[in-house]
Formats: structure tokens, C-alpha cells, sequence
């Protein structure tokens, strides 16, 4: 046997090898990827409040608030704890005979009215308002004055003397 053979054999047996043990170790990873869902097990599902009224009220308002952990869920549809302490906390001002109006009241006191996906049209609030409106017009009056000022900077490099025309038909001429 060649010396050349014998280590092409030693470079197979030691790539094959590795091969099989890069194998064994990917199929580890599945067998256990596999078996950690037979270990997981699902929560029961909450039972909705014993009042259906109390909880329709709930959903009504929370539709209105915003979560102010995922910041674009409502509150009725975000999972988050602080979510679920806030849903507790609106039925039991809804339990205590609050009207909607003095629960968002009493939660903008607490959170600002940042947690109200509308809040209300006031001085604190005009930037939010019209703020959006306000930065569409400044953008259409800056876009309007580079256009007007473009149209002229192009109005003024096109602009030929009679001699640039002169030279210019002379060029062309060649």
C-alpha cells in the first residue's frame, strides 16, 4: 500500500467519523426538541367574569384604553401582566357603580392620557392633534418653494446667449 493510500484512508476514516458524530449530536438535539412537548402543558383558560354585563362593560372601555406595556394593543386585547392588572382594576371601579366617564377619568389621572387611544381635544394635547396636519402643510410649502426655486435655477441654466448659440452650432457644425 502506497503511503499517499494509506493516508487518504486515515483522512476518510477521520472525516467519517466526525460525520457520524456531528449526526449523533443533531439527532440528540431533535429526539429532545421532540420530547419537550410532551412536558409542556397548557393553562386552563380563565373563566370570564361571573357578571357577562360587568364583563361587556369591560370590553367596552378597554377597547378605549391603550396598554401601556405593548403601547399599540388596547387594553381588551393585550396579554401583558400590567394589562391584566388594569382589566382588574377597571371591574372593580365597574363593581363600585363608577360610569365609564369617571373610569377613564380616574385612569388618565393615574397614567396621563397617554392611555386613551382619543384623548381629548385640550391645550395639553393640540400637538397631537394637529400636529400631523401642521407638518403635512410645512411639507407641501417647503416642496413647493424647491420646485418654484428649481424651475428658476433650470429656467436660468438653459438661458443661451446668441453667442453660446453661435459656438454651440459651430461645434455641432464639425
Amino acid at each position: 500500500m502506497k503511503i499517499a493510500d494509506h493516508f487518504k484512508t486515515r483522512w476518510l476514516a477521520h472525516t467519517l467519523r466526525k460525520s457520524a458524530r456531528a449526526l449523533l449530536g443533531l439527532g440528540l438535539i431533535y429526539f429532545f426538541m421532540q420530547s419537550s412537548s410532551l412536558w409542556v402543558h397548557a393553562d386552563e383558560a380563565k373563566p370570564l367574569a361571573e357578571d357577562p354585563v360587568v364583563e361587556a362593560r369591560l370590553v367596552d372601555i378597554a377597547q378605549e384604553l391603550r396598554c401601556l406595556v405593548c403601547q399599540n394593543e388596547s387594553l381588551a386585547s393585550s396579554r401583558a401582566d400590567l394589562a391584566d392588572d388594569l382589566r382588574r382594576e377597571v371591574r372593580s371601579l365597574i363593581k363600585a357603580g363608577k360610569s365609564d366617564d369617571e373610569i377613564r377619568s380616574f385612569l388618565v389621572s393615574r397614567y396621563g392620557d397617554f392611555v386613551l387611544y382619543r384623548p381629548k381635544i385640550k391645550p395639553l394635547t393640540y400637538g397631537l392633534w394637529f400636529g400631523p396636519f401642521l407638518v403635512l402643510i410645512l411639507g407641501l410649502f417647503f416642496l413647493y418653494q424647491h420646485l418654484k426655486a428649481r424651475a428658476v435655477t433650470e429656467q436660468q441654466t438653459s438661458a443661451l446667449t446668441a453667442e453660446e448659440r453661435e459656438r454651440l452650432r459651430a461645434i455641432l457644425k464639425e
